[in-house]
This record gives structure tokens, sequence and C-alpha cells, in this order.
């Protein structure tokens, strides 16, 4: 279903005004991309500094986003119930204090601690920052600010790598933790000076506990499983009967009572949306290319490639360019002419296609392919993270904007997360394996060292992560190509899920894009406007006068629009 009318001009000072409000969301969103993309490309001389293997590297990872996936639906709960610029701001706070404090890590357990903390911060600010849009910007209109966010997005993208990588080489890794705090106390001022959101009807706080409690266990149980099966315990032993029973066990309670409870933290209602429904299934394989390409893609430069922090930044730019290019594009596209599957459609395409070039790599391939490779892989992740909780937003109930929008990215998260822990498991046992089967030549490379031998094996002995640009060139050669061939195993496994979300956005419904803010779709249901016909709700506005929105539709092409997304919600 396309629409027919053109985008409406906005009003200068309307959209100062947006802009304004935005200001605070823009800085938010840049600090938490900052403190969490400034550290990627130097977490492999963090995790050897600090004496941790690829488990640790993984679960310095994973343990943010797990911590992410959690908390955002507790955050978008909570924004449906209490005030949404307060909760804004606790979580720019938890963020950056848990961010500051992993600079004093001595040990990856307490770095894995500090990052974990951090990540429910982060869970906070993705989830509110998409909520208090929809407060204050209509669907149709929002593609063009979102494009905005995603310009920021990819200079904290692009800039945070390369900044981590300068810090590391010139005054060391711990500084990457505390370069995000200015910025941090600039969005806390700049957040409450500016962000004036619209008065809502206050309703009783009710809060899950026991949903929260089950959620947590079930997905740490299978993350812990993911993690350690294969290397601490056999896939099919007793700790896998109790880890992934429990998993399921808990699952299974949560859903029972997620449908017993007041005010759940997943309403399952929400899965009655077909659309929701689908685009959570496509924000998985998003998630899963997203952060498993930022983390073993620095692994892959660092580790295969043998480069530096700074050069391992500097040399993720085409990833990063496909996204800032994919994003903004995209964005002006949609509210210019007010379609978007088929760029949904486009970028899941261009996802799957790139992550299935990159499991082609060689520590030796001809890095202007592996340019592309990422070019085309940043390409489809722009063009679908965004839009997927646009689409979702667009036929949501105004009641239900919180618990839909972190829904979508609770999922999104979840999915990073497991990747991430799926594919950090399998390049570890696949290093594993190739270190084994390549002793020959590991050999006969530490044989040629001289005295420097016994050295070298005792590093490779130790346990921690190796740091291979430090090897001489025979032993680097080989280990550039065994970590090559892992990484590259590793992007095999999002392809699967890839071709799934192909096939998740091509059923999406085509419902066009309403022009009324979340804000104003509450004083329609409240005035019985939302559940009324077209041309009853045209008479009615006609007899009430014109709502202002940003965007500026006309009040019967509004009223029009929100009876389509009603009626195809309903069906």
């Amino acid at each position: 279903m396309s629409d027919p009318t053109p985008a409406v001009p906005v009003d200068k000072k309307s959209k100062r005004r947006v802009l304004e409000a935005l200001s605070g969301l823009i800085l938010g969103m840049f600090v938490s991309m900052l403190a969490s993309t400034v550290v990627s490309s130097s977490l492999p001389v963090i995790v050897h500094d600090l004496g941790g293997d690829q488990a640790a590297f993984t679960w310095v990872v994973t343990a943010t986003l797990l911590t992410t996936a959690i908390s955002t639906p507790i955050w978008g709960k909570l924004a449906d119930l209490v005030n949404r610029k307060v909760l804004y701001q606790l979580a720019i706070i938890i963020f950056i204090v848990a961010t500051a404090a992993a600079g004093f890590s001595q040990d990856p357990a307490t770095l894995i601690a500090f990052r974990a903390v951090q990540g429910i911060g982060a869970g906070g600010l993705a989830a509110l920052g998409q909520v208090i849009m929809a407060d204050i910007i209509s669907p149709r209109e929002r593609g063009r600010y979102m494009g905005l966010f995603g310009a920021v997005m990819a200079l904290a993208t692009v800039g945070g790598p390369l900044l981590g990588g300068v810090i590391t080489d010139a005054w060391g890794w711990r500084w990457n933790f505390y370069v995000a705090l200015p910025v941090a106390v600039a969005a806390l001022i700049t957040v409450q000076r500016n962000l004036r959101l619209p008065k809502r009807e206050p309703r009783k706080v009710s809060i899950d506990y026991l949903g929260i409690v089950l959620l947590s266990a079930s997905v740490s149980l299978l993350l812990i499983w993911v993690t350690m099966a294969g290397n601490q315990f056999a896939w099919w032993s007793l700790e896998t009967v109790l880890m992934v029973g429990g998993a399921v066990v808990t699952a299974v309670l949560f859903v029972i009572f997620e449908t017993r409870v007041r005010e759940p933290l997943i309403p399952l209602s929400l899965f009655h949306n077909r659309t929701f429904t689908l685009s959570v299934v496509a924000s998985i394989a998003t998630g899963i290319a997203m952060f498993g390409a930022s983390v073993f893609l620095s692994q892959y430069m660092q580790l295969a490639r043998g480069v530096t922090p700074t050069q391992a930044g500097l040399m993720t730019i085409p990833m990063v360019a496909g996204l800032l290019i994919s994003s903004v594009g995209v964005g002006a596209l949609v509210t210019k002419y007010g379609h978007w599957k088929p760029y949904l459609v486009i970028g899941s395409v261009l996802l799957t296609a790139g992550a299935w070039l990159l499991s082609t790599i060689h520590y030796d391939t001809d890095f202007v392919l592996v340019s592309v490779y990422m070019f085309l892989l940043g390409g489809g992740v722009g063009m679908t993270m965004q839009n997927l909780v646009l689409v979702v937003q667009n036929t949501s109930r105004p009641e239900e904007i919180g618990v839909s929008s972190s829904g979508v990215t609770f999922f999104r998260s979840l999915g990073g997360t497991i990747g991430v822990s799926v594919m950090g498991a399998a390049l570890a046992a696949r290093v594993t394996d190739l270190v084994a089967q390549r002793q020959g030549d590991i050999s006969a490379a530490l044989a040629s060292l001289g005295d420097e031998a016994p050295t070298w094996i005792e590093q490779l002995q130790s346990g921690p992560l190796p740091q291979v640009s430090a090897m001489p060139e025979a032993l680097r050669v080989v280990f550039e190509d065994i970590y090559a061939n892992g990484i590259a195993h590793s992007f095999l496994m999002v392809v699967p899920v890839a071709v799934v979300s192909i096939l998740a956005i091509a059923f999406l419904p085509n419902v066009p894009l309403t022009r009324m803010t979340t804000s104003e779709r509450e004083s329609a249901a409240g005035a019985d406007l939302a559940t009324v016909t077209a041309p009853q709700a045209m008479q009615q506005l006609a007899a009430t006068g014109p709502i202002a929105v940003v965007g500026g539709a006309s009040d019967d092409v509004r009223a029009e629009e929100q009876a389509n997304t009603d009626t195809e919600r309903d069906s």
C-alpha cells in the first residue's frame, strides 16, 4: 500500500523547536555510541593486558549486550508508566559512571562486571530515545530526523575506533573509558534545558519484578552455556542439561507469568500485531550483523592482518560509510515519498550479501574487496535498523509505544548478544582446532626463531589472547591465517539468520506512515477518534479544529491514515 500524498514542508520554527528538543537525545546517543566504539579497536590489547583469553574477550562484549537486552524492555515499560525525561537522564548517569569505572579494571572479571552495568544504561538510552522521538515527531516526518541520528551514529562509529586506537597507542587504553565524560555532562545539561515533553495522564506504576528475574535467568543461562560449552565442559554433559533445561524452564515460566500479570514486561498481545512479530524476526538478524561485525572485524584487522588499533579503526571506515550513506539517504527518501518497504527489502538483501562475502575472507584477501564487503554490510544495517522500529511504532497503540519500541530493540540486542556469543564460541573452537592442525607449521616457525623461541612458546601457552602484530614474521603469518579462517567461519553463521530476515521483511504489511505524533494519537483516542471510520474522524476534526503537528498534514489526511493504521493492526 503506498501513500498517495506528498510530504508537507515543515515550518522553520517548528523544525527548529524539534531540533532543539532532539539535541539532548542526539548527544545521549552519541555518548553511548562513542563510549562503546572507542574501546572496540583496543579490546584485543585490553584483554591481552588484563590476562584474558578468547572467552574473556567475548564476555567483555556480551556482558554489555546481555544487560542491554534485558534492561531494554524494563526501560520501555517504565517509559509507559513514569516521567520519560527523568528516566533518560538516569540512563545517561548509569551509563557514564559505569564506563568511567571500567577504566580502573585490574582483571577481566572486574571489566566484565562494569561493562554489565554499562549495558543497563545503554538499554535505557536505546529504548527511551525511540519512545521520546515518537512523542514529538510523527512517523512520516521521523525518517528525516532518523537520518540525522544515523549520521551522528556513523560519526561515533567512525571516530570512536579511530580515536580509541590513537589514545591506546599514545596514552594507554584506560583513557578510552574517560573520553566520553565531557559529552555526557553536555548531554545531561542539554536534555534538562531543551527537552519538553507533552503532559501525560498519570498512571499507577506496577513493575513486573518476577518477569525481570525470569527473563534475566533464562537469557543468562543460555549465554553462559553457549560461551562455556566445548571448553569448560562437553556439549553433551550434565552441565549442558542443567543450563539449557534451566533456560527453557524459566522461559516457559516467563511466558506463563506474562499472561497473568497486570503490567507485563513484554505484553504477549504485541505478537498479535503481524508487523511487530515480523519486525522482531528481522531485528534479530540486524542485531547479529551489527554487533558481530563491530566485534569481529576489529579482531580480524588486528589478529589476521597484524595492524595496530589505530590502523584497525581506519580500516573499518568502509562499513561505517555504508551505514552513514544508507541511513541518512533512506531517511530523507522515506520522509519525502512515504515509501519504506522497498528500502527494508533492499537493506536485508545487502546485509545477507555482506555477511556471506565476509565469510570468504582470508588474511591476505585484497583489502579493496574486504572494503566492498564491509560497505555492503554497513549499508544493509543502516537501511534496516531504525526503519524496523519506525514501522512498529506506526502500527502500535499509543499507550504501548514504549513496550513495542523497546520490544523490537530488545530482540535486536538479544540477537546481537546470542550472535556474538555463538560467533565467539565458534571462533574459539575453530582456532583451537586449527592450532592443533598447524602444529607442524608452528613448530617450524618457532625453530627458526633461535634464542627467542622459548619466550614465544611460553607466551603461546600462557592462555591470554595473543598479540599477533608483535610476533616475529614467521610465526605471525601462521597465526594470521588461523584467525582469519576462524573469523570468516564465524561470519558464515550470520547468513542463515539473515536469509530469514529477508523473508520476514517481505511479508511485512505495507501500512502508510501516519502524520500524527504519539501524543496526538493519545488525544485522538481519548476523543474516540482512533476507533471511528475515516469520514467520522474528518467530521469530528472539522468540529474540534486542527491539531498542530510537525510536518503539518491536513486533518482529513491524518484521520484517514490513522483509520487505515488501526484497521491494519486489528486485522
